[in-house]
C-alpha cells in the first residue's frame, strides 16, 4: 500500500513536470499537451482509484505510519534549520574580536584549544558565550569544522583548509577538515597530528607569501606534495631547507609547538534549542518536545568526533527560536 502510493505520487509529479517542460521549454502546441495530459491522467487515475478502494480494507495503516514518519522528519528538519540559522546570524564579527585586543580581554593560558563548530567560516556564537563565562582562554585557538562533501574521497593534501582570524599575535585560526563519503573520520587516528602538521605548513606558506617570493612558494608546495608523509615526528618546521627563515615565522612555529606540547583541549558546544514563550503552539510542540526528544536520542558530539574524555570541555548554551 505504502509503496504503491509512493509510485503513484511519483508518476503524478512526473506528469505535471513533463507538462511544464512541454509548455515552457519545448513550446509544444496546446492540443498535443492536452492529449498527453489526458492519456497520462487516465492511466494514473486508474491506479489511484484502486489505491483509494484499499484504504478502508486496512490500507490506512501504512498511510498513518507514513504520516507519523513525515511529522518526525519535518520536526527534525525544522529544528535543525532554526538552529543553523541562529548560528549563521549570530556569528562573532571580526570587529568585535579586534576590539578585545591580543588577550581577547581574558587571561591567555598556555596550550591549544580546538573549538569545534558547524560553520565553515567565521567565529561561532558559542565562543562569545564561552569567554564571557570563563576567566581564561588558551593561548592558541583553532576553530575546527568537519565537513562531508558529495565526492568519493578527499586527498590528504587537500583535506585541511586553514585561514587566520585576526592579527598574528592573536594566534587564532579556522580549519575546515573535508571528507568524502568513502572517508571515515572515526578511523582517522592521526587527525590531531595531521591537523597540526597542516597548520605548521600554513604558517610557513603564509610567511613566504608575505615575503612575496613566488619561487619559494612553488618550492614549498612541490615539496609538500612529495614528502607530506615522511616526517615521523610530525615536525614540519624544517621540511624546506632552501627557503628563507624569518624570525616572526620561527617564533610563531615555536609558539605553536610549545602550545601543542603543553596540552590540547577539545572544546565542544552543546546548544539547546527552545521555543520562545510567545511562539505558536505547533512551534512549541515541535521544538520543545519532538525536536528535543530526537536530540536526546542522537549521539553526543564527543562520540561523533572521537574526542578523548580527559581533554574534553563542553560549553552549553540555550537558544530561543
Amino acid at each position: 500500500m505504502l509503496l504503491g502510493s509512493a509510485v503513484i505520487m511519483v508518476m503524478l509529479v512526473t506528469t505535471f513536470l513533463m507538462v511544464l517542460v512541454m509548455l515552457l521549454v519545448w513550446r509544444c502546441h496546446w492540443i498535443l499537451i492536452l492529449i498527453f495530459t489526458v492519456l497520462s491522467l487516465i492511466v494514473e487515475g486508474t491506479y489511484f482509484s484502486s489505491l483509494i478502494l484499499k484504504i478502508n480494507r486496512g490500507g490506512w495503516v501504512p498511510l498513518v505510519i507514513a504520516v507519523v514518519f513525515f511529522i518526525i522528519m519535518s520536526a527534525w528538519h525544522y529544528g535543525t534549520v532554526k538552529r543553523h540559522q541562529f548560528e549563521l546570524q549570530s556569528k562573532v564579527s571580526i570587529a568585535w574580536i579586534l576590539g578585545l585586543g591580543p588577550s581577547l580581554g581574558l587571561v591567555r593560558v598556555p596550550g591549544i584549544g580546538l573549538v569545534y563548530t558547524e560553520l565553515p567560516s567565521g567565529v561561532p556564537h558559542i565562543f562569545s558565550h564561552f569567554i564571557t563565562n570563563l576567566p581564561a582562554i588558551h593561548s592558541v585557538l583553532i576553530f575546527v569544522c568537519v565537513k562531508y562533501l558529495p565526492v568519493y574521497t578527499v586527498p590528504e593534501g587537500e583535506r585541511f583548509l586553514f585561514t587566520r582570524i585576526g592579527p598574528k599575535n592573536f594566534h587564532m585560526f579556522h580549519c575546515v577538515a573535508r571528507y568524502g563519503y568513502k572517508d571515515n573520520h572515526k578511523k582517522d587516528d592521526d587527525f590531531e597530528q595531521k591537523l597540526f602538521d597542516n597548520l605548521f605548513r600554513f604558517v610557513r606558506m603564509e610567511s613566504l607569501m608575505d615575503c612575496g617570493s613566488d619561487s619559494e612558494v612553488y618550492s614549498l608546495c612541490e615539496h609538500q606534495s612529495e614528502h607530506s608523509n615522511e616526517d615521523e615526528n610530525g615536525d614540519t618546521t624544517s621540511f624546506v631547507t632552501n627557503s628563507i627563515v624569518h624570525d616572526d615565522e620561527v617564533d610563531e612555529l615555536e609558539f605553536l609547538k610549545n602550545g601543542r606540547d603543553i596540552g590540547v583541549v577539545h572544546i565542544l558546544g552543546n546548544t539547546v534549542v527552545m521555543a520562545r514563550r510567545d511562539s505558536e503552539l505547533y512551534k512549541k510542540i515541535d521544538i520543545d518536545y519532538i525536536y528535543t526528544f530526537l536530540r536526546k536520542l542522537c549521539r553526543s558530539n564527543s562520540e561523533i568526533y572521537e574526542v578523548p574524555h580527559e581533554s574534553l570541555l563542553n560549553v552549553g548554551q540555550v537558544v530561543f527560536v
